[in-house]
């Protein structure tokens, strides 16, 4: 694992090439990312701001409410994994979309906790089909060789919508006019039309093949169709260790726990939280791209246990915001921390979908990212619940010393992982195909 050589900026490969690698498909499915991100963008900073001052929900229901599609997804990725295995990815992630289109629009119009709960149930069906139809749509689309920079560009194309929606939405709504958020959640809704329509016309050919289970006389080494084969890969088991930590130190707590630590510890404004998510996204978006060439050929696991220590720099940073509340420094330290915190996610985006796609069989993909993304919705189940009892009872120091232990605990599994890993699935395998491959292109041409 360690024979392959750290690529020098000579040999690392370019976005130019990259763009020239990728199918027509992959290109479409990257046209629409901005757009489905502008909704998000609209709504994301502001769903603790929209549910406890302007409808008026203590903060400990908005921590379980905000728990809600998570606990719906969880429910329902046992088997939406078996119907993206059966029926294709591209259908599922339709359908996906078009329910949280009508979950966006409900919750734009709710009163009360019931009417929250149902429309974020919705919202929850829609994620719980979405990102492992998502992922393994991907999969089928781009060569194994280019994902990790394919996720990393749709990472930094997703941020630039989430970044200019959010700085929108953020000049925009106030508490004191709660029609803005009407606005905004009917708009986050507008925004999944445009990839529906991708989906539906110029991509209805890709991502519909039905993956049989293996034949009686299919050779030993082809894992049987279930569930059970997928829990049984040791490797993968790791790798789900590793995704909840992630998910509990990491967007489960970027929407809830810091949003409602910002307004109740740091006593910020809805105006800084809007800024800092644009500091957030638009560090992802100037760091992204340098982030993807600067990781190629070096172990997936070493970059995370990076990502590890990055988030820990930015929940201290969160932390101390909350010892000077409501001050100029104050202000300084949560923008800086949702700048640090962007650090981390762009060492997180490109390879952990990687890593989980080159470890899955075809005929499991949809289980694998199935699996994945139920670990990642236990920890959302459980992230935002924690941060709202912790806040709520006013315990702010525990709150952030559980992040910290989180992201302590992180780096022992990861560790453990890079001792078991393929070589391909930690990203080094892949380097050396492509290295091979320009050799090849260099001495034809």
């Amino acid at each position: 694992m360690d024979n392959v050589p750290t690529p020098t900026a000579a040999t690392r490969p370019s976005l130019s090439s990259f763009w020239h690698d990728l199918p027509r498909e992959g290109r479409l499915l990257l046209s629409t990312v901005v757009v489905d991100a502008l909704g998000t963008g609209f709504v994301l900073p502001f769903a603790v701001v929209y549910l406890h001052e302007v409808r008026g929900l203590p903060l400990e229901t908005v921590g379980v409410v905000l728990a809600v599609p998570a606990v719906v997804a969880l429910a329902l990725l046992g088997p939406i994994g078996t119907i993206i295995d059966r029926f294709g990815p591209r259908r599922v992630q339709a359908l996906a979309m078009l329910v949280q289109l009508v979950g966006s629009v409900l919750l734009a119009f709710v009163h009360d906790a019931p009417q929250a709960s149902v429309a974020m149930g919705l919202i929850g069906v829609g994620h719980a089909a979405f990102w492992p139809a998502s992922q393994s749509l991907v999969a089928t689309v781009i060569p194994s060789e280019i994902r990790q920079r394919y996720y990393g560009m749709n990472f930094t194309l997703l941020n630039a919508g989430i970044g200019i929606g959010g700085l929108t939405s953020g000049l925009v709504v106030s508490e004191s006019r709660p029609w803005t958020f009407t606005a905004i959640y009917l708009l986050d809704a507008a925004t999944f039309l445009a990839p529906l329509a991708v989906l539906l016309g110029p991509l209805r050919h890709v991502g519909n093949a039905v993956h049989r289970e293996p034949s009686s006389d299919a050779p030993a080494s082809v894992a049987p169709a279930t569930y059970r084969a997928v829990l049984r890969d040791p490797v993968f088991r790791s790798v789900l260790a590793v995704t909840f930590f992630s998910a509990f130190v990491g967007y489960a707590q970027f929407e809830a726990g810091w949003t409602a630590y910002a307004r109740t510890v740091a006593e910020a404004s809805t105006r800084l939280i809007g800024l800092a998510f644009a500091v957030n996204t638009a560090t992802i978006v100037l760091l992204q791209l340098v982030v993807i060439q600067r990781i190629e050929g070096h172990r997936r696991t070493r970059v995370l246990m990076l990502m590890s220590g990055v988030w820990a720099a930015s929940w201290s940073l969160m932390g101390l915001a909350g010892l000077v509340p409501a001050s100029l420094s104050g202000a300084v330290l949560l923008t800086a921390s949702m700048g640090v915190f962007a650090l981390g996610e762009t060492l997180l985006s490109p390879v952990a979908p990687a890593m989980t796609n080159d470890l899955a069989p075809d005929h499991l993909r949809g289980r694998y990212n199935a699996v994945g993304a139920a670990v990642f919705q236990m920890a959302a189940v459980l992230g935002p619940v924690v941060a709202g009892s912790l806040l709520g009872r006013r315990l702010p120091a525990v709150f952030v010393g559980v992040l910290l232990a989180g992201c302590a605990a992180m780096v022992l599994v990861l560790l453990r992982l890079e001792r078991v890993i393929p070589a391909q699935a930690n990203g080094l395998a892949a380097v050396a195909a492509d290295r091979e491959a320009d050799r090849e292109r260099v001495t034809t041409g």
